[in-house]
C-alpha cells in the first residue's frame, strides 16, 4: 500500500552555512562596521543582535536573502518578539520550525478526509502519515495540500509503494 509523510524539517548544515555568510556580510558592511551586530545560530535558534531597530531590521534582510540563496524557505522562521538587552543592544530571536505541532496536524488530517479522497492519514507525533491504495491519490494530495497550506513549508518524505 503506497503511503508517504508530511513533515517539517530543516538542513542543519544549510542553516549553519547561511548563518556564517550573514556573519561575513555583517562584519563586511559599512553600516555595520564598529557596532556590536552580530548573528549565532543555537539548537534551532538564530539569534540576531543590533545596537537599534534599523539594524535589526537590516539583519533581517540579509538573513531572508541568504536563505533564498541557499534555498533554505523561509517560512520555517518564525520572528519572536525585539528585547533589549543590557545597554543600547535589541535582541531578537528566528525559532526555526521543526516539526507539524499538534494545532496543525490536526487542521491538515481533517482537511485531508474532507477531500473525500480514498486515503488514511495519522498523526504520528510530529509528522503525519498518509497511506492510500493508488499512488496517483497521493499524488494528486500532496499537490493539494501544497496549494491549501501555502503558510506551512511542508516536505513530503518516505514515499513509498
Amino acid at each position: 500500500m503506497p503511503s508517504f509523510d508530511i513533515s517539517i524539517k530543516f538542513d542543519k548544515t544549510e542553516i549553519k552555512n547561511a548563518v556564517q555568510q550573514i556573519e561575513k556580510e555583517i562584519s563586511n558592511r559599512f553600516d555595520f562596521k564598529n557596532t556590536a551586530a552580530n548573528v549565532s545560530f543555537e539548537d534551532s535558534k538564530i539569534v540576531c543582535v543590533g545596537e537599534n531597530d534599523f539594524q535589526i531590521e537590516q539583519i533581517k534582510e540579509i538573513v531572508y536573502q541568504k536563505f533564498g540563496k541557499r534555498k533554505v524557505d523561509v517560512r520555517l522562521l518564525r520572528i519572536n518578539e525585539k528585547e533589549h538587552i543590557g545597554g543600547n543592544k535589541i535582541k531578537q530571536v528566528f525559532t526555526l520550525l521543526e516539526g507539524v505541532d499538534p494545532e496543525n496536524s490536526k487542521k491538515i488530517v481533517k482537511f485531508i478526509k474532507e477531500q473525500k479522497i480514498k486515503v488514511q492519514a495519522s498523526i504520528q507525533g510530529v509528522s503525519i502519515k498518509v497511506s492510500g491504495n493508488k499512488k496517483d491519490m497521493l499524488q494528486s494530495l500532496i499537490t493539494i495540500l501544497r496549494k491549501n497550506f501555502e503558510q506551512l513549508p511542508l516536505s513530503f518524505d518516505n514515499f513509498r509503494d
